[in-house]
């Protein structure tokens, strides 16, 4: 019988268990996906643990807003996917009924997309969340542009590598921030143009001498904290800062750059508009095409260690996105 991840209380990796449960057939206007990797994201970190950014209604919760399959069955009036496709699931708002740390999920039509030719599934299962999210930021909110230079906190991470590839296939100049030295040859090596590593240098000064003195166009932050205000000094006159995460859990200070444009980007808003999601797919699918798009995976597991899987998420600093496959 099929197998879905389930938590009937919050806390440690421990509370997630393994349960067998009948495949539900679609209902009208939604496909069933048979999932065959997700990746541990983590917002699903938050959820298990019982830091939410909304309630989640227990017990028998789900996890899971990404991952990618083939459709293996369609309900009435649904046109346009066919059985046998391969898919990634593009929205899961409801993630705790129907989220994709399962063998089978059943979604709207419209919350799946073409999966771009090229990748391995636990490529493919690594790439819609961080590339959306980093996309979403740079492109339509922040509007980065051939020649801007793009200031990554948290490059290491899933969101930080797309960040720098797609900054690469724009034509803007990638600018990675580490906490970490050792970390530096991985992200020249992954694409950016230059690495700030933080346990050594000061991030402002440093990005000034790697803009001529000017500063970043764009921020792009999924760090958030107290550390906000000496970052955004990091920024030109009039530059922009996209915030995208919030590691640092401490209240976020003030941008002590008065002329700085904040936005707080949050990508599953824009997952579930048709517009958006088809420009991000197009822009993914022509990137995976090219070869300077790559997921980067940390590490894959299989479903029965998911647990372990989000104990090395707990472990941090992960060097990519961690994949879990069926």
């Amino acid at each position: 019988m099929p197998r879905v991840v389930v938590f009937d209380q919050t806390g440690g990796p421990e509370v997630l268990r393994i349960v067998d449960e009948p495949v539900v057939e679609p209902a009208a206007g939604e496909v069933r996906v048979r999932i065959e990797a997700f990746a541990v994201n983590p917002l699903d970190q938050l959820v298990r643990a019982g830091r939410s950014p909304r309630p989640v209604r227990l017990p028998h919760a789900r996890l899971g807003v990404e991952g990618t399959g083939v459709i293996d069955a369609l309900g009435p009036d649904v046109a346009g996917p066919a059985v046998g496709d391969p898919v990634l699931l593009s929205a899961l708002p409801d993630f705790e009924t129907r989220g994709a740390y399962a063998d089978y999920t059943t979604v709207p039509a419209d919350r799946v997309v073409p999966r771009p030719a090229g990748l391995s599934v636990a490529g493919a299962a690594a790439l819609w969340v961080a590339y959306f999210t980093a996309y979403g930021a740079l492109v339509e909110k922040a509007g980065m542009r051939p020649g801007d230079h793009v200031l990554i906190t948290a490059a290491s991470g899933g969101v930080g590598r797309a960040a720098i590839q797609i900054a690469n296939q724009i034509g803007a100049v990638p600018i990675a921030v580490t906490r970490h030295s050792a970390k530096r040859e991985s992200l020249l090596a992954a694409g950016a143009a230059a690495v700030i590593a933080t346990d050594r240098e000061d991030v402002a000064e440093s990005t000034r001498r790697h803009t001529g003195g000017v500063g970043a166009d764009i921020v792009l932050d999924a760090v958030l904290g107290p550390g906000l205000a000496d970052l955004s000094l990091a920024a030109r006159l009039g530059g922009t800062l996209s915030a995208v995460g919030w590691l640092d859990p401490r209240p976020a200070s003030f941008p002590a750059n008065p002329s700085l444009t904040l936005h707080r980007y949050m990508a599953f808003a824009d997952m579930v508009d048709p517009k958006v999601t088809g420009r991000v797919a197009a822009f993914l699918t022509a990137g995976v095409r090219t070869g300077v798009l790559r997921p980067a995976v940390d590490r894959v597991f299989r479903l029965d260690d998911v647990v372990e899987a989000h104990r090395h998420l707990d472990r941090g600093s992960p060097a990519g996105k961690i994949v879990v496959t069926t």
